[in-house]
């Protein structure tokens, strides 16, 4: 609170002045004001949640032998560097094609393979295969282009050093 001191320890003779009286503000409420209101205020905020993709990964149990994908169903993309994809459909290595991760690229891709595909568009399969020089930032966008394509069956995995030399 405030507090009011009068000290005038002066003697003097004659007309009388006003007593001069200084002022002390004690801040130690605003301090207690100021530090519960932080706490308030920490304990009554969220802190902002991790966004993470989910991925299915495979179950541990044993499973039956893999089922065989026709060729005509399967799409390879191979991740290459700055920013390339070669892409071949089945098993036809020699027949690829370049191109990159636009909206006009790999999606017109694979839209136009589930358009071929039909009413079979939901067996498609996709072999993602990253190359040393695909970034991390690569291996995001294809799996973000899968998910907004609505692909349910990719494979992450290695390329053959046939595809390799193709891609190059």
């Amino acid at each position: 609170m405030a507090e009011l001191q009068a000290q005038d320890n002066r003697k003097t003779r004659g007309v009388k002045k006003g007593k001069k009286l200084s002022t002390r503000v004690d801040l130690t409420p605003m301090v207690d004001l100021g530090f519960l209101l932080i706490t308030f205020f920490i304990f009554t905020t969220t802190m902002s949640k991790a966004m993470a993709m989910g991925i299915n990964l495979p179950s541990d149990k044993p499973t039956d032998p893999p089922n065989l994908t026709a060729a005509s169903k399967t799409i390879s993309l191979i991740l290459g560097a700055n920013n390339s994809i070669t892409y071949y459909i089945g098993d036809d290595v020699k027949a690829n094609f370049t191109t990159n991760y636009t909206a006009k690229g790999i999606r017109t891709i694979l839209i136009n393979k589930q358009h071929a595909l039909g009413k079979d568009a939901k067996k498609m399969v996709v072999l993602i295969k990253p190359t040393s020089q695909a970034s991390y930032a690569n291996v995001v966008d294809i799996l973000d282009e899968m998910a907004i394509n609505g692909v349910k069956t990719y494979v992450l995995m290695e390329p053959d050093t046939i595809e390799l030399l193709a891609a190059n």
